[in-house]
C-alpha cells in the first residue's frame, strides 16, 4: 500500500498564501525553503505550497484547479467557521447553502483554489 506525503498547491506568491492558510486554519507553517511551505492543519493531512515560478520541471498549470474538501462536526461549527472567515476577509465562490448532501460553502484562496466546507 502507498501513502501520500502531502497535497501540493501551486501558488503565485508563497508568502501571501502561507499567511492566508496560517490565518484561516490557525496553524504554524513550516518554511522548508523560500519557495516551499508545509502546513499541517489536520490529522494526517499536510498541504504544501510551492511557488509556481520556481517549479522543477516548469509547469504551465496555474492556481484554481484544486478543491480541498473539509467536513466539520455540526451546523453550529459550520456557521461559526463561515462567520470567522468572513471577518478575516476570505472570498467565497459560494456562500452557505443547503444542497442534497448537506450544508456547504466554498471559500477561495489567493490563487482561487477552492476550499469546500460541509456538514450534514
Amino acid at each position: 500500500m502507498f501513502t501520500i506525503d502531502s497535497i501540493v498547491l501551486y501558488v503565485e506568491d508563497i508568502n501571501r498564501s502561507k499567511d492566508f492558510y496560517a490565518d484561516i486554519f490557525n496553524c504554524e507553517p513550516q518554511v522548508l525553503s523560500p519557495t516551499f511551505v508545509a502546513l499541517e492543519f489536520a490529522a494526517n493531512v499536510t498541504i504544501t505550497l510551492k511557488q509556481s515560478a520556481d517549479l522543477t520541471p516548469a509547469s504551465s498549470i496555474t492556481g484554481g484547479g484544486t478543491e480541498l474538501s473539509m467536513p466539520v462536526a455540526d451546523k453550529t461549527t459550520f456557521d461559526e467557521l463561515y462567520q470567522s472567515w468572513c471577518t478575516k476577509g476570505v472570498k467565497f465562490a459560494q456562500t452557505p447553502a443547503e444542497l442534497i448532501f448537506g450544508f456547504n460553502f466554498v471559500a477561495l484562496d489567493p490563487d482561487s483554489h477552492r476550499i469546500r466546507v460541509f456538514t450534514k
